[in-house]
């Protein structure tokens, strides 16, 4: 029998020849992440059950992001557990300042180059499924989990099965990575691939960016997925090749599927049908194309996160917002993913551009996605966002609405003050 992508790395980490869906195996690990909100926990069941030190100190990764810069005392503290942990077990990549360090842990961690095609990644974060764009097998799990496997190097799977999501075509003007997975989840629903490894295949794979990539992968757990995964093509080799220390040339060649690999379902999307999508609340598989609901007023628009915070998505939205005004009343915050996309963005003028545009620019954060600060939601308040979940209360209070969208979107519904299409704006 076949295997799949996602099955070829986990046999291979699990010393099999084979490993088929269902089978429940224990998988040695490449890298470990954690963050402010999941990493403390894990320490204390890391301590209460003395460990003692790490099972390797280059392939734990911590960031605190989530409510960093610390809003108050309780996540200071929550930031301080983590740091001195990490100074106590000589964690290498302990990041929370400078411009390799300070951001969100998922446009960090492929900036950084540390995570390459064939990997087996565990994060305590749900959305550790996006560095499956770079053809490695990635996924969340609990604090516990994370614990456990800092300090045995491995971790247990139950093998899931695949869906291929077989694309062609090209992306019209103004539809992005952000809208396909939109579309995708609309058509499948938040648990169409439950437990599933949604493979990514097709001559439409091609056509899209690595942030299109990293962003469809991200949000591959919005509809239940074990982890998003995409093949590794010369987009990828050049993205690493700029990135991984002494560079990037060729992926091993066990990665690939075979041709016989047996999946549960194939959904073919056609990119040049899908259009700019919008997921109104408060789930991300309540989607609907622009331009076919009644106008919708807003109060707020969020530019960033680990879903639309890199250099790309700067730019998408800065070519949307220049020479244009938010639209009275309208709060919009631009959040870069990382310390080096900010600096980017400073240095080729976008920061400007926001700023002329009337948007606030934050310091990176993951903050106003969670609501947890910079941009937090009253009662009855609407906002636009480019983040990646819209649930009740997702970000402020429980009577606030959340409207998922892309870069381009969002700049546009924030110079309109209403959900828009760039289109408007020609």
């Amino acid at each position: 029998m076949g295997m799949t992508m996602t099955q070829k790395i986990l046999s291979k980490h699990a010393g099999k020849e084979l490993c088929a869906p269902g089978d429940l195996i224990e998988a040695d690990l490449d890298l470990l992440l954690g963050n402010d909100i999941t990493t403390p926990p894990a320490i204390d069941i890391f301590e209460k059950n003395s460990f003692g030190k790490v099972f390797d100190t280059d392939k734990i990764v911590m960031v605190p992001d989530h409510f960093a810069p610390n809003k108050d005392i309780k996540s200071a503290e929550q930031c301080k557990r983590m740091r001195d942990f990490a100074k106590s077990q000589n964690i290498k990549y302990y990041y929370e300042q400078g411009e390799e360090g300070m951001g969100v842990e998922h446009v960090i961690l492929p900036d950084n180059g540390l995570v390459l095609p064939g990997f087996a990644v565990i994060g305590a974060d749900s959305h550790t499924c996006t560095y499956g764009a770079l053809g490695a097998f990635s996924t969340g799990v609990g604090s516990t989990d994370l614990a456990c496997a800092m300090a045995a190097g491995s971790t247990w799977f139950r093998v899931p099965e695949a869906i291929r999501v077989d694309l062609k075509g090209k992306l019209n003007p103004y539809v992005s990575g952000k809208d396909v997975i939109l579309y995708l989840i609309g058509l499948i629903g938040v648990d169409g691939a439950l437990y599933r490894s949604l493979e990514f295949t097709g001559e439409g794979v091609a056509e899209l960016s690595m942030a299109d990539r990293l962003t469809i992968c991200n949000m591959a757990i919005e509809c239940g997925a074990k982890n998003g995964i995409f093949p590794v093509d010369e987009k990828t080799i050049e993205y690493l090749d700029a990135r991984v220390e002494g560079g990037y040339k060729e992926a091993p060649e066990w990665l690939f599927a075979d041709p016989d690999a047996v999946y549960e379902q194939t959904i073919t999307i056609d990119l040049s049908e899908v259009p700019p999508m919008v997921s109104f609340p408060h789930l991300p598989s309540n989607t609907h194309a622009v331009g076919t609901f009644d106008k919708t007023k807003i109060d707020q628009v969020v530019i960033g996160s680990c879903t639309n915070g890199r250099l790309e998505d700067m730019k998408k939205a800065a070519a949307v917002l220049k020479g244009r005004h938010v639209a009275e009343g309208i709060r919009a915050i631009i959040l870069p993913g990382s310390q080096r996309v900010y600096k980017q963005c400073l240095t080729e003028g976008l920061l400007e551009i926001f700023v002329d545009a009337g948007c606030v620019v934050s310091a990176p954060t993951c903050g106003p996605c969670l609501g947890g600060h910079m941009g937090v939601l009253a009662k009855g308040e609407k906002c636009v966002s480019t983040t990646n979940r819209n649930f009740v209360g997702r970000m402020g209070h429980k009577e606030s609405e959340v409207y998922l969208a892309g870069v381009e979107v969002a700049a546009a519904s924030a110079v309109k003050g209403y959900i828009a299409s760039p289109a408007e704006l020609e």
